[in-house]
């Protein structure tokens, strides 16, 4: 089922042009944070919003299912969708380098999705 789910959000990612789209399996790992994350970048403040409605839409959709929290949207510079079991980053680039979200979880297996 958490596959289906982020094939969903990855997909949705995909479809308004999200970049470097991976996601990356924390069980294994032991943090209490999430199960999951789904990370992706967007070049622009805009193109982060359209990916974060976008995700929002094809859940509510396809799985009946939305974030249990937002945050982030009023800047879009980099926004969480928090699903509970699986969290969302949706960043602009330069912040995506900045942060390095993937470096800090290094030890988790990680999914790439591509068109």
């Amino acid at each position: 089922m958490v596959e289906q789910e982020i094939k969903v959000i990855a997909d949705a990612i995909l479809d308004k042009k999200g970049e470097d789209v991976c996601s990356l399996d924390l069980r294994s790992v032991g943090t209490a944070i999430t199960d999951h994350f789904v990370i992706c970048s967007g070049t622009s403040s805009t193109m982060v919003s359209a990916i974060a409605d976008n995700i929002i839409k094809e859940t509510k959709e396809k799985l009946g299912i939305k974030p249990l929290r937002t945050q982030g949207l009023e800047n879009a510079f980099w926004v969480i969708l928090d699903f509970g079991h699986i969290v969302v980053h949706i960043f602009q680039k330069e912040y995506r380098e900045f942060y390095r979200l993937e470096d800090l979880w290094a030890d988790a297996p990680r999914k790439t999705y591509s068109d």
